[in-house]
């Protein structure tokens, strides 16, 4: 552990988290006891949780939005196949428009 001032400063960040740690494991009769306080002191040093989940979930936003893609590009292609059917151009919606009127 560094001094434990921050660069302005007063406390840093941590080292509350510290303190904790350094508590539990002053009075623990093994280490073991105190995995939480470390793994907390640890995540607010390197932010190592935080990284993953954030990349979790751009990698999902990702996947998303490639899958809306997809499903776009495939209503476009099913839509011009439509649209260069023959069905205009035999005129059965036509006849069918005119004889319902």
């Amino acid at each position: 552990m560094a001094s434990g001032y921050g660069y302005n400063g007063g406390r840093s960040r941590c080292y509350p988290f510290w303190q904790e740690f350094h508590k539990c494991y002053a009075l623990a009769d093994k280490p073991e006891e105190c995995v939480l306080q470390r793994d907390d002191y640890l995540e607010c040093l390197h932010h190592s949780k935080e990284i993953l989940r954030t990349k979790t979930i751009q990698d999902e936003q990702f996947k998303q939005k490639e899958k809306r893609a997809k499903e776009a590009a495939a209503s476009k292609k099913k839509a011009d196949s439509a649209s260069a059917s023959n069905v205009p151009r035999l005129n059965v919606v036509e006849d069918k428009a005119k004889a319902s009127a």
